[in-house]
Formats: C-alpha cells, structure tokens, sequence
C-alpha cells in the first residue's frame, strides 16, 4: 500500500490503490474483473459475469430501504495505457506510480487511470460500506469501453433488473450529465509499393513529440496538435523541395487519444542532400513549434540519422501517403447550435501503422447529430476512394438524448445542490455507456457525474484529490435519497 491509500475518503481510496497495481487494457480486464469479485466474495454478495466479462454484483437493501426500487451503479474496468517515450515502464507488470502534485493526483510518465478508476473504487467502496441506508444496488463493472464500447455493446439485458442508473464515469466537478455524442470509427487500407532500396542509401528518421495529445472527446476543443497530422504536414511540405521515399510511418496508440507521437524514415534519391533535406525539416518543425506553442508548448520535430533501411515506398506511393494524411480531417468539424460551448462533431485522425504492403489508417469520429456523423464518415470514405484506399467502418455506438424531466436528475441535483451548491446540468461531446444501455434496456433513467479528472488518455491525466471526496459524499447521499 501507497500513500494513495491514506487519503480520505479512505475506503475508495484504498481500493484505487490496488487497482494502480493491476494490469486493465481494454479487452483483458481478467485481473481487474478477479479484484471485483475477490470484494463481492469476501463481503458474501452475490455476483453474475456474461459472455464478454461484464459483471454485476448485487447488494441487498439497508436501513429499512429494502423494498423501494433498484439502483445500478456503473463505471467500466478498463483504461486508456499510455506513457511517454523514454519512460522504462511495462503496463502488463509494473504498478502504476502516482504522485500527488499541488492538490491532484497524477502518474509518473504514464496513465493515472483515474478514467474510470476512480469510478470502480466508488462501487467497491459501496459495496463494503455497512453503515449507509440504501435500496437494493446492481453495481455494473463493464469491460473494453475505451476502445468502442463494446462490453456494454455485449450486455445481457437479463443481468439488471434496476431501471434507474448512476454512470460514474464523468470528469468534471460541478456537472450533472444528461447527454453525449454518438460515434464510430472508420479504417483505412491505404495499399502502397515497396522497392528494395541501394545499398548505402542516406535515411533519416523524423520524430514529432513533446505533444500533449488527451481524450478525444473531452479535449478536442483545445485545439491542441496532432503528431500524425504535424508529422505528414512537415514531410509533404518538404517533399515539394526536396525528393525522399518514405520507409516508414507511424503514429497514435488509441482511437480515442489525440496522438502525441509519431515518426517516419525517409531515404534519399541518388544526389540527395541530408543537410539540406535536415535544413528543410527543421524550418517546418520551427513554424509547427511556433504555431502551437500557446497550447503545446513542448512540440518538437527532431530529425537524426537512421540505421540502414532495405525497402521503401516508391516515389508514388510515398506521394499518395503524405498527400492522404495531409487531406483526411482532423479536430472540430462543427459546434452545436443548441448547446454553446459543446462540440457537435469532430473526428480524431488517431492511429497510423504499416501492415505490409498497407499502411492502416484509423479516425475516430463524434457527432450528437446522425447525419452529420454520417456525412463526415462519407467525407472520409470520399477521400479514400481517390487514393484507392479500402474502407472498413466500425459497429459504432448510439449517443445518449437529454431527459430534463427524469425523476432521477430531480433528485441528484437537489442532493448536489445542498451539498456543493446548483450544478451545471448538460451533454458531453466524449462518449458514455449511458446511450447503449438505454437502447439496450427500455426505460433506463440514467444520469451520470463524477469527480474533477483533467486531461485523460494521456500522461498528463490527473485527479483533484478533494474533488473525489466531495463526489464520494454526492454519491452516497443520493443512495440514501432515492425512494
């Protein structure tokens, strides 16, 4: 046991303590699951685990609420595993490290996992506490969130009997969430021509890092830059001075996280110059660092020399790739006429990756309106299609409508209200299970909240300590309100 679990509340946070040291991507949530029911086990509740590894674990009526209705909880198991370049770390072995920083929490180098962590130790704390008067609870820990929502996609219906449910898994103090944007992802299968390439070649690698990347949902409004669409920019600008073939390209780890990394080898043409090619790189990466520094102030394009390559794109072939990149869309699409301040659509150029005679391309795109998700996703496709470029588009997911007259937000704003002052009732433009689960089960009231979590998905995530203990406080006074 850390530090972390000496903070109060000290019942969540001693189970987020253990849960730093516990291995939980998305799609092996095994170990994570094993924590869940070692809890319900020794505190002798019942649980049930579907085909894709959701679990449920029920605990009865307290306090003379025995009989009144059901309440769900639900928060998801898995997490956004990212780190920063030169950082030694292993998520599949070593325990995440937090540090506390000027009243937040945050991780060494990597991922806090406070997205949804914090959530799962709300429940499990819930679960163990024996002086709370509450109804019956339905405490729903669902899998493989962060990379489509497909554990909650994968619900057995039959599992939850409740039909009021509490998401924990909002990040800001203060807000009530009533809504969120739909999604889905688009791949891309952009075939290219390798040629072997002559011994003693001049290459280069180019690297853009230092960027802050985060949560594709949350942060795309800060316009912050994107290493794929930075990287592809300098190159196809330098392309047009100086001849080189791409080797390589690659970028992004998640389809939800704004790339902060990415890097391409390039190989010179006979009578190629490496300084001037360098010279030309640096300008670009000078104007790139320049044009986002108020925002991302660590962005740096380093150029140094490689290792001997012995393939590379041809000279088409390494057109099309930067010409592509530069041309699919990234950030804000559009804002919403209905809710100032809220992103209506936007689509995260997220992840590039050689696959052989391919280079994969993934965008990841949002939109709380169909049509407009629907229009950008043909825009992608039209784009591909000039390029010859094969397109695979994801299952996606449903978004979550408002419901300002839900009985269940009348009575967690008035608990939130007496205990923190009015809260800001609204939509998210990041996704929430909330809109799955309601397709899935008619007459689900729903609403979620949860404590002040800035910049997931990525290194600098953190956790603002004091916030958590004001949200444990709201969670727990509405159990004991709810009739």
């Amino acid at each position: 046991m850390t530090f972390v679990s000496e903070l109060e509340p000290q019942s969540l946070w001693a189970h987020f303590d253990q849960i730093l040291t516990i291995p939980r991507p998305s799609k092996d949530e095994a170990k994570a699951r094993e924590y869940v029911i070692a809890v319900a086990e020794r505190n002798g509740l019942e649980y049930e685990v579907d085909a894709a590894g959701n679990t449920v674990v029920r605990k009865p009526g307290a306090g003379g609420r025995e009989n009144v209705p059901a309440t769900i909880l639900q928060s998801h198991l898995d997490m956004v595993q990212e780190k920063n370049s030169g950082v030694a770390f292993d998520f599949a072995t070593d325990a995440i490290e937090a540090v506390r920083e000027d009243g937040y929490l945050t991780a060494n180098g990597t991922t806090l996992g406070s997205d949804n962590g914090i959530g799962v130790a709300a429940m499990l704390a819930i679960l163990e506490e024996d002086r709370l008067a509450h109804g019956p609870l339905e405490l729903l820990f669902t899998v493989d969130e962060e990379t489509g929502l497909t554990g909650a996609a994968s619900l057995e219906p039959h599992m939850l009997t409740g039909r009021r449910l509490l998401n924990l898994d909002s990040e800001e103090e203060g807000v009530i969430t009533i809504g969120c944007a739909g999604g889905a992802d688009v791949h891309l299968h952009l075939p290219v021509k390798v040629e072997a390439v002559p011994a003693g070649a001049t290459a280069l690698t180019v690297r853009m890092t230092g960027l802050k990347g985060g949560h594709s949902g949350v942060d795309i409004h800060l316009q912050r830059a994107n290493a794929i669409k930075t990287l592809a920019r300098a190159l196809y600008a330098v392309s047009l001075e100086e001849s080189f073939r791409l080797a390589s390209f690659q970028g992004g780890n998640a389809h939800n996280a704004i790339p902060r990394e990415a890097s391409a080898t390039v190989v010179l043409e006979d009578g190629g110059s490496a300084d001037r090619l360098g010279e030309l790189l640096a300008a670009q990466g000078d104007a790139i660092a320049a044009e986002f520094q108020p925002i991302d102030p660590g962005a740096s394009l380093e150029v140094f020399p490689s290792e001997e390559v012995g393939s590379a794109m041809d000279a088409a072939s390494t057109a099309t790739t930067l010409g592509l990149l530069n041309a699919l869309p990234h950030g804000v699409m559009s804002m919403s006429y209905d809710i100032p301040g809220l992103v209506e659509t936007s689509t995260n150029l997220a992840v590039v990756t050689p696959n052989g005679g391919e280079l994969d391309i993934l965008l990841s795109s949002r939109s709380s309106v169909d049509s407009a998700l629907t229009a950008l996703n043909q825009r992608i496709r039209a784009a591909a299609s000039l390029v010859g470029a094969g397109v695979d588009e994801g299952g996606g997911y449903p978004g979550w409508q408002p419901d300002v007259s839900s009985p269940l937000l009348g009575t967690v704003k008035e608990v939130y209200t007496e205990i923190l002052g009015e809260p800001e009732v609204g939509a998210v433009h990041a996704g929430l299970e909330c809109g799955i689960i309601g397709e899935k089960i008619e007459g689900m009231d729903m609403v979620s909240f949860g404590p002040q979590i800035e910049f997931p998905h990525s290194p600098d995530e953190r956790v603002e300590v004091d916030s958590v203990a004001k949200f444990y406080r709201v969670l727990c006074s509405v159990l004991e309100r709810l009739e």
